[in-house]
This record gives structure tokens, C-alpha cells and sequence, in this order.
């Protein structure tokens, strides 16, 4: 029985990580459902009735899920300080891949739905139960990759073992489900072939959505051999992801319009193009404006623009003519417009950064991004365990607000946090994230050279160019932080002084509640670098001095001015990856409406 422990990490204390876990959890409970109905159908080999009462299930589970992972992204987004919301992290992966195989059986079940009406032959029915039987695996295999710590030293997440008796059980429920769904598709197999045969039907909404799901499907298979990568002792870069998923992303926004141009069975080709000439106008032109204003050079980003912008025009022509009609049938066409968005989100945000790192001296104004932002002091908060550092955020000469970046020593493990602060515009957000402050007491020396480096970014001392190369964080020390016991953080350094190079290791190290830094000397070059603060995002600030106390300053002690060192960034339009989450999830809301009310007739 635990009388007393160190609590909750203090960032995931925070309404955002209170909502997101239960949310992500209910949305992968309810993938259960269709599951079980189309287990429930190969027992009693009936493959029609099954679809209608399982996608009031699968909407739910994919919009609850689909929410959950963005709230995952919207908290680290505002309080991690790093300034973005996804990172292809393989415990993030691991909720993505099921949902992407949810959001692909949506589409094959509703050409299903649609072929059998009215007394139709169905279509991909060995498809659905397929895709049915995936879905729920797939959350299985999140579970596992999350709980077993098998990627411990993949991902930032970070878990306590439960132990090799919950591993065991983990993998036997995988495998028992997937062994109970595909085995009960391949006893009826003979059955399914030879009874639902998917013959093509040409140029139709059946063939584009099908095309679609393949399309969704191929992209869950790259983000899951990427996030299983490491389960085999490999990993892969960030830029897998991208590359990878870019032309899936073309696709999927040229067929989210054009899957809604065409007619179910059959379409001429002649109408796609008079019922498109809107759609494609306007996304020329929205396309056209954003290469021109953005700064997009890259050839597949500026098609990725264009289908984004194309789906975003079909959807929103198609949903205002319907407005006037059964308004019950605009689910797809919101949520369609809130994925188009999403994606103009996603080009607008990682796209050209704009982000810079400076040092504020109290009550100087300095140009930064083109704003002045000038530091005003700071405040004690929550009964003098946190301090708000305030900046004043000015344009042409205005104040346009202030803004409160927070840092404090959390007794949580006894480590130096940063709370970012953001100014929220229509168009854009200024962020503020705190790198390192200082007070202006009186120094022992004024030969030393205090600055803050991002990784891959260098100073200069002297003759001495430091290069921040990267942090050394073994697995048990990852583990022991998060468990509020003793850890060791190291950062290595790079330096380069006539032509040679030196390695050198700074570490900051916690132990009993008490933060130690231990410096890096440098004997070759005459340098010490003695770590002040370190920031999880990639920066560190240092002290840079001469080991034996030569240098062209003063020697004698003397007064700094009040400073606080910070990293302020521009992100263009990300209010348009909010919004286009939300109205998803709006589109979703009325589509399972209308499918719960079809389910009960």
C-alpha cells in the first residue's frame, strides 16, 4: 500500500491528458462491435443484415478514436513546448493504424450497403468481414506495443512494465482473435467465393471508394511496418513517414471529391468534368494563392494542395445544395470537408518554419518574427511554486497582448519544466516556449559566455565553434524519471577549434531530490561547457569559459542584466488542423444518427 508518492508527472496534469485517454479508450472498445457481428454472420452464415447494425459502431468508434488521438496532439501541442502535434511517435502510430483501417471498412460497408438494397447482389463482403476482423486486431496490437514497453526506447512515451505475465497474455489475446477472426473467414471461404463475386462495374462511386480504402489501407501498412520497426531492432526516420504517405495523401484528397461526382453503378465520363469545373476553378485558385503567399516550392506539395483544395470545393458545393434538402445526409460531406481542411492544415503547418531563438533583456524591446516582444518581469503563481515570465507582444507600436510562458522545478523529479504560452489570431499563433533564465545577480566571473543551443545549431568562444549534437538518454534513466527516481540526462557537444575536432559530454544528473551539473572539459581547445538548463524539445543553455581563466574580458565580478532566453515560432493557419478535427467529428455525429435510425428499421 502506497502512504505517500510523488504524484502524477506535472505535464500530463492537465484537462486535455484527463479527456484524451478515456476518449481514445471508448472509441477502441467500440470496435469491438462490428467484430462481433461479423463473427456473429459467419456463424450463421448471413452476410447482409450485419452491415446495417454494425456501422452505427464503427462511425462512433472511428469519430471517439479519431477525437482522442487529436486530443493527444492538441496537449502536446500547447504544453510540451516543442510546437507541434504529431511526431510519428510509434505509440502514436499504434492508435493511427486502427483507425485508418476503420475509416477504410466505413467505405467498403457502405458499398455493401448500397449494393444489397432493394433486394441487390452485395459487394466486398469478404472485404468488410476481413477489414471487421483487422480493425479489432489492430487495437489488440496497440495495446500491446503500448503496455508491453516494447518500444521503450523508440518512443517518448514511456510506461511501467507490467511484467512478463501481462506480456504473455497480451500476445495470446492477439493471437487468439486474429486466430478466431481469419479462421472463421477461411471455413466459409469456399462459401463467400463462390456466393459474392466483386464484379467490376466501370467507371462508378463504388469503384472510387473501393479505390479509396485500398488507398487508406496501403498507408496503415506503412505506418505500421514503421511503428513495428523497432519491435525487430530497427527504426525509422520521421521523413519515412512524410515521403511515404505524400502521394497517399494526393490520392485520398482527389478521391474524396471525386468519389462524390460519380454515380453509383455506372458514370460517363463526360459528366465528371461539367459536374467538377466549380470544384476544379476554385481549387486552381486557392492553390495558386497558396504558392504564391505561402512560399510552397516542393512539385508534391503543391499537388497535395490542389487535392486538398479540390475535395474541400466538391464537399462544400455538394453539402450546400443538400442544405436545402434531407440534411440527415450530410454527414459525409461535413466530415469530408473537415478532413479537406485538416490537410490544408497540415500543408500550412509544416510548410516554411519561422522560428527563432533570442535572448530578452528586461524591459528591451526586440524584433522577433515581426513582432517586438519585450519582457516585462515575472510573476510567482500557484502560491510561489511557478513562475509566469511576461512578455509584451507588440505591432507598428501597439501591444497586442501579453503572453506567459511558465517555468518552475517540479518536485515531481525534482527538473527544471517549461510551460509554452501562445497568442491565438485568426490566421495564425505566435508561440512563446521558455528556454532558460537569468536573474542579473552578481557574478563570480564575467569571462564566461552564457547561451542557449538548438540541436544541430553551434556557438562560438573564442576560437571555438560548440555544436550541440544531441542528448544521451539511456532507457533506465527514462524510465526512473518517470518514476520520480533518479535519473541521468547527458548532452553531447561537438568542438572545433584549428581545424580539429573534440567530442565532449556535459550531464546534468538527479539523485535524492538534488539536481547536480557536471561540465565537459575541453583541455585541447581550453574550454569548459558546464550545462545550465536543458529543454526535452532540443536545446540546451551553457555556460562557455576558458579552463584556466584567460580571456579578454574583466576578471572581476560584475552585474547582467535580467534575461530570458526563449524560442518564439510562427504557425501559419494551424487553427485549420483544430477545425477541421472538429467538424470531422461533426460530420461523424450526424452520419451515426442517421445510421443508428436505419439500424432500427
Amino acid at each position: 500500500f502506497i502512504i505517500q508518492g510523488k504524484g502524477l508527472n506535472p505535464l500530463l496534469q492537465n484537462f486535455w491528458m484527463q479527456i484524451h485517454p478515456p476518449i481514445l479508450f471508448v472509441g477502441f472498445s467500440m470496435a469491438t462491435a462490428p467484430f462481433a457481428f461479423a463473427m456473429a454472420a459467419i456463424v450463421k452464415n448471413e452476410y447482409t443484415e450485419w452491415i446495417k447494425q454494425s456501422l452505427p459502431w464503427i462511425l462512433s468508434g472511428m469519430m471517439l478514436l479519431g477525437l482522442g488521438i487529436m486530443l493527444g496532439g492538441y496537449w502536446a501541442y500547447g504544453v510540451l513546448g516543442w510546437g507541434g502535434y504529431w511526431g510519428w511517435d510509434p505509440v502514436e502510430n499504434s492508435s493511427l493504424v486502427p483507425w485508418i483501417v476503420g475509416v477504410a471498412l466505413i467505405h467498403t460497408m457502405l458499398i455493401q450497403k448500397k449494393s444489397q438494397s432493394n433486394g441487390g447482389h452485395p459487394r466486398f463482403v469478404k472485404t468488410n468481414l476481413l477489414l471487421a476482423v483487422m480493425t479489432y486486431v489492430l487495437v489488440i496490437y496497440s495495446t500491446f506495443l503500448t503496455r508491453s514497453g516494447i518500444l521503450g526506447d523508440a518512443s517518448v512515451h514511456s510506461f511501467v512494465s507490467p511484467g512478463m505475465l501481462v506480456y504473455f497474455f497480451l500476445v495470446v489475446f492477439i493471437g487468439t482473435f486474429t486466430i478466431i477472426g481469419l479462421g472463421g473467414i477461411a471455413y466459409r471461404w469456399k462459401y463467400l467465393n463462390e456466393t459474392f463475386n466483386d464484379d467490376s462495374s466501370g467507371l462508378s462511386r463504388e469503384l472510387a471508394l473501393f479505390t479509396g480504402a485500398v488507398t487508406l489501407l496501403a498507408s496503415a501498412i506503412i505506418v505500421l511496418v514503421g511503428t513495428s520497426a523497432p519491435i525487430f531492432g530497427q527504426s525509422v526516420e520521421i521523413r519515412f513517414y512524410n515521403e511515404m504517405n505524400l502521394p497517399i495523401g494526393i490520392i485520398i484528397g482527389l478521391l474524396n471529391g471525386l468519389s462524390l461526382l460519380l454515380k453509383w453503378k455506372h458514370t460517363e465520363s463526360n459528366e465528371i468534368f461539367k459536374n467538377s469545373r466549380n470544384a476544379i476553378a476554385g481549387a486552381v485558385i486557392m492553390t495558386a494563392l497558396i504558392v504564391i503567399f505561402g512560399g510552397i516550392h516542393d512539385i508534391m506539395m503543391i499537388i497535395f494542395t490542389f487535392s486538398a483544395a479540390f475535395a474541400l470545393f466538391v464537399n462544400g458545393e455538394i453539402a450546400f445544395k443538400i442544405l436545402k434538402g434531407k440534411k440527415t445526409h450530410l454527414g459525409a460531406y461535413i466530415a469530408h470537408i473537415g478532413i479537406a481542411l485538416f490537410m490544408l492544415g497540415v500543408i500550412a503547418t509544416g510548410g516554411k518554419t519561422y522560428e527563432e531563438q533570442i535572448d530578452l533583456v528586461k524591459g528591451e524591446p526586440k524584433s522577433v518574427l515581426g513582432y517586438d516582444l519585450t519582457f516585462k518581469g515575472y510573476t510567482p503563481i500557484d502560491n510561489g511554486k511557478k513562475f509566469a515570465f511576461n512578455i509584451d507582444i507588440a505591432k507598428n507600436g501597439e501591444v497586442k497582448n501579453t503572453i506567459s510562458p511558465v517555468m518552475y522545478v517540479a518536485d515531481f523529479n525534482n527538473s527544471l519544466m517549461r510551460e509554452p504560452d501562445i497568442l491565438n489570431m485568426l490566421t495564425k499563433d505566435i508561440y512563446v516556449s521558455p528556454l532558460g533564465y537569468n536573474d542579473g545577480a552578481a557574478q563570480d566571473h564575467n569571462h564566461d559566455q552564457t547561451v542557449t543551443i538548438k540541436k544541430g545549431s553551434s556557438a562560438t568562444y573564442e576560437n571555438a565553434v560548440v555544436t550541440f549534437v544531441n542528448f544521451e538518454f539511456p532507457e533506465e534513466s527514462m524510465s526512473s524519471m518517470m518514476g520520480g527516481g533518479s535519473f541521468q540526462i547527458g548532452a553531447i557537444f561537438n568542438v572545433e577549434q584549428e581545424g580539429k575536432a573534440y567530442e565532449a559530454k556535459a550531464y546534468m544528473k538527479s539523485e535524492g531530490g538534488n539536481r547536480t551539473f557536471v561540465p565537459a572539459d575541453v583541455p585541447e581547445a581550453n574550454l569548459k561547457i558546464d550545462m545550465i538548463n536543458l529543454d526535452a524539445s532540443g536545446s540546451v543553455v551553457v555556460s562557455l569559459e576558458s579552463l584556466d581563466g584567460s580571456d579578454s574580458n574583466n576578471s572581476h565580478a560584475s552585474m547582467t542584466k535580467e534575461t530570458l532566453s526563449i524560442e518564439a515560432s510562427v504557425k501559419p493557419f494551424i487553427n485549420l488542423v483544430w477545425a477541421g478535427v472538429l467538424i470531422m467529428v461533426a460530420g461523424f455525429t450526424v452520419s451515426v444518427v442517421r445510421r443508428t435510425k436505419e439500424s432500427k428499421k
